[in-house]
């Protein structure tokens, strides 16, 4: 009977252990991959320093690509999923779609189609809002930043509504080409984040 406890308990305890750790996959463009920074001071290495800090146990896995726009994101997320069978997904592209000014119901479809793939692999979604330049014109900047909260009621997933809150446009947290955050940036980018991401954990 002793032993029977014992195997019991030792099986309790690997489930638990297992059920502590998760993978959070992060599919974006240059701002997640710390384009023009070393990848040690961008904003997921910061994070997983933050998860470390915090006791939890999740691996992180950056699979962000510069210049990266939502097609391609979308055509690169089914090998992700299945390589490696995330608990959280966080999806932080449409810059790159906006800056070429391709259509924003055309970027919706896309990151509906993401979130829907994540969602039956098994995986949350956070989503990470962006906007553009207002030199593109109102009506396309008004349409491309709709398209994220459009998705998060659509989707019923939670949405982090602007990334770059407290960043963009400020030339001091800025690289030299100002789309891109600096390293001062970086921990800013984070507490964005923060606050809508640690309840998913």
């Amino acid at each position: 009977m002793r032993a029977w406890f014992l195997s019991a308990g030792l099986v309790l305890l690997l489930l638990s252990q297992g059920a502590a750790a998760g993978t959070v996959l992060i599919v974006g463009d240059s701002i997640s991959a710390a384009f023009g920074l070393d990848t040690r001071l961008g904003w997921v290495s910061l994070l997983e320093q933050r998860l470390q800090k915090e006791g939890f146990t999740d691996k992180v896995v950056n699979a962000s690509v510069s210049g990266d726009t939502s097609a391609g994101g979308q055509a690169r997320l089914p090998a992700l999923l299945a390589e490696h069978k995330p608990q959280l997904v966080i999806l932080e592209l449409g810059g790159n779609d906006g800056l070429r000014g391709q259509q924003p119901a055309q970027l919706q479809q896309n990151l509906a189609s993401m979130i829907q793939q994540s969602q039956k692999a098994g995986a949350k979604v956070l989503l990470l809002g962006m906007r553009i330049p207002p030199n593109y014109g109102a009506r396309y900047t008004q349409a491309f930043e709709a398209v994220y909260s459009n998705l998060a009621e659509q989707e019923k997933v939670p949405l982090v509504p602007f990334f770059l809150e407290g960043v963009g446009g400020i030339p001091e947290l800025m690289q030299a080409d100002g789309l891109h955050p600096a390293v001062a940036a970086q921990g800013k980018l984070l507490e964005n984040v923060w606050p809508t991401l640690k309840p998913l954990l």
